[in-house]
């Protein structure tokens, strides 16, 4: 009897549909001062290869400074920094997202055949969006930006786009 129940269990396994398989392509990353762990944010695609429309951007630490593992952002994480908030874009061509970290840009992200990128404009110029630095230290309040870098390509030429931000 018992093992007609494992039998029937592991043919119940095997019978359940596999969940559909997520891609992933990397879009841009936040690097930080305070030390080696960057925040990665990447589209989220379907198994046809298309933005999902569920969860198109999805982001998660890449634990340098320790093990190098992967790690979900928490919830204050989400809500006070690295979180985005992400809607289609009205014209029907992708998404538009904003940072948490730095919600005075608007980042757009575009599928053009099987390439994924993030769009945003850098220094005056709209560019592929590459990487984001915050240099930063630790205030009574929470953190102190001193600084933010952009960094991308050119959309129309390639060239490397750079912009330093210092807030006022």
């Amino acid at each position: 009897m018992k093992k007609a129940m494992w039998w029937f269990a592991v043919l119940t396994l095997l019978s359940v549909p596999a969940a559909p398989q997520v891609k992933t392509n990397p879009l841009f990353i936040i690097q930080r001062s305070k030390n080696a762990n960057v925040v990665h944010y990447d589209a989220q695609l379907t198994a046809d290869g298309k933005l999902d429309p569920k969860e198109p951007v999805i982001a998660y630490w890449v634990m340098l400074a320790k093990d190098g593992r992967r790690e979900e952002l928490n919830w204050i994480e989400k809500k006070k920094a690295y979180g985005f908030d992400i809607r289609p874009d009205p014209s029907g061509n992708g998404y538009r997202m904003t940072v948490v970290a730095y919600p005075k840009r608007e980042i757009t992200v575009r599928q053009q055949g099987d390439a994924v990128r993030a769009e945003l404009v850098i220094d005056g110029r709209p560019a592929v969006f590459e990487k984001m630095y915050i240099n930063a230290s630790d205030g009574p309040t929470g953190p102190n930006v001193h600084y933010i870098e952009l960094y991308g390509k050119d959309l129309q030429t390639g060239r490397k786009r750079f912009q330093k931000i210092v807030p006022k």
